[in-house]
């Protein structure tokens, strides 16, 4: 049977794209405070405005630094000082004039020059900050990366995919760089350079999983089947112990009606301790789907769902209760139910689906006593009353079931079949208690609702 071929997107990218945390560097040396040969006034003015900083004076910290500039206008590390305190005084003008001051006199200090880069790159100002990191690239190779992150940013993606070229050529691949790779990608619209940059990746370093993984998903993503599934094959052969390589095979193998095969690696991804649960969830919905136009591979479905564990979510039991319900088995469709409710208590149509199924199957102690409680969290959801009043006529408690289905029949909105349900199950409570005259008003209401216009 046919198979979308882009629900692999969904797969692969629950291990192909991670969240990327940004670098910083993290200098081994400290900004040059060496004040030189300075008066006594000059170096208590400087500490004064360093202990004024420490402690969020930052109006007093700018005043006892310009009076050391007043003294010495020569010592950059004050203008080094005096930026950061108009930066935090949302002076930014002032900031950026101090920071550049500090620069121009020692052009060489990382640790001026990256104060400054982030200061542009605080005011996005990215164009100002594209220069700033061309220069401390000079003394920190790890800057290139920002460098190209900035490129991007201002949408020079030669620029960028050039630095990201150096840098993986330089360091081998990282998660970052190829976040950053694949967005210029698709801002670009260049999905045959992006392929070919991981074909060439799985030629010079065939014995890496991953890059086999990011191939196929993006040839499944560009709805190349054949070569995605060529790669898939590929991978499996140069590491037969390949587990996530199997999210892709077993639709390969649906789509190729290889139906062993593809159960086979069904099974495979929900052994996995290397797959997350979301993507084995979503294998075993597939399965259950499958199974549902193929019954005779019922045994290999409940074994799956044994394989998955207690790493079911609501979701996945839901889907094996409808198959089981549409196959009449209203017994196991009420456990994979009651399951579901257990992880989610407060899901409204897996109660009522629960409360329904008890009633089918003649659990009205089950019934009334969980109608009850539903009825105390939803008090005006007149499904609960009438699942209420039909426990409590299977229980021989006509009393009761008329006096709860009176009280639930007012909430009831444009519904004519739900209604005519309230007066049959009214006329059967009256019945019961001999009441024939308002079992008959009950009865003769329900059929002229369920009577065509």
């Amino acid at each position: 049977m046919k198979k979308q071929i882009y629900i692999l997107v969904f797969f692969f990218g629950l291990f192909l794209f991670p969240q990327v945390n940004y670098a910083q560097v993290d200098f081994n040396t400290k900004p040059d405070d060496d004040l030189g040969n300075v008066d006594d006034e000059f170096q208590e003015l400087f500490y004064e405005a360093l202990k004024q900083k420490g402690i969020e004076n930052y109006d007093r910290s700018v005043e006892a630094l310009l009076k050391c500039i007043e003294i010495d206008n020569s010592v950059p590390v004050l203008y080094f000082e005096l930026g950061k305190n108009y930066n935090k005084l949302k002076n930014f003008g002032a900031a950026e004039d101090a920071f550049k001051k500090a620069v121009k006199i020692e052009p060489a200090n990382e640790w001026f020059l990256d104060e400054l880069y982030g200061f542009y790159a605080q005011q996005n100002d990215y164009d100002k900050a594209i220069k700033t990191v061309r220069q401390l690239v000079k003394y920190h190779p790890d800057y290139k990366e920002d460098l190209a992150s900035l490129y991007l940013r201002t949408k020079k993606y030669n620029d960028a995919l050039k630095i990201l070229d150096e840098l993986d050529a330089e360091f081998g691949i990282s998660v970052s760089r190829d976040l950053m790779r694949n967005k210029i990608y698709q801002a670009t619209g260049r999905k045959k350079d992006q392929i070919k940059n991981l074909e060439s990746r799985v030629e010079n370093n065939p014995e890496k999983e991953s890059n086999y993984l990011a191939l196929i998903f993006r040839y499944s993503e560009n709805n190349n089947k054949e070569k995605a599934f060529e790669t898939a094959k590929e991978l499996l052969k140069i590491n037969p112990n390949s587990q996530l390589v199997h999210l892709a095979l077993y639709k390969f193998y649906l789509d190729d009606n290889d139906t062993e095969k593809a159960i086979e690696s069904m099974k495979i991804v929900l052994k996995s301790s290397q797959i997350k649960p979301d993507a084995k969830l979503k294998v075993l919905s597939d399965f259950v789907n499958f199974v549902r136009h193929n019954p005779e591979y019922e045994a290999d479905l409940v074994e799956a769902t044994t394989l998955v564990g207690d790493k079911q979510n609501a979701k996945t039991l839901v889907e094996l209760a409808q198959y089981y319900l549409k196959k009449g088995d209203k017994t196991k469709a009420l456990r994979y139910y009651e399951d579901a409710l257990a992880l989610e208590a407060n899901n409204f149509q897996i109660l009522r689906n629960v409360l329904l199924l008890y009633i089918d199957l003649k659990q009205f102690n089950l019934a009334s006593e969980k109608s009850s409680k539903a009825l105390e969290k939803y008090p005006s959801q007149p499904i609960f009353y009438l699942i209420n009043g039909v426990a409590f006529n299977g229980l021989n408690q006509p009393k009761k079931a008329a006096e709860i289905l009176e009280s639930g029949i007012d909430y009831i909105i444009e519904d004519t079949k739900m209604e005519a349900d309230f007066y049959k199950q009214l006329s059967k409570a009256y019945s019961a208690l001999n009441n024939t005259e308002k079992a008959k008003t009950f009865s003769d209401k329900a059929k002229q609702l369920e009577t065509p216009n």
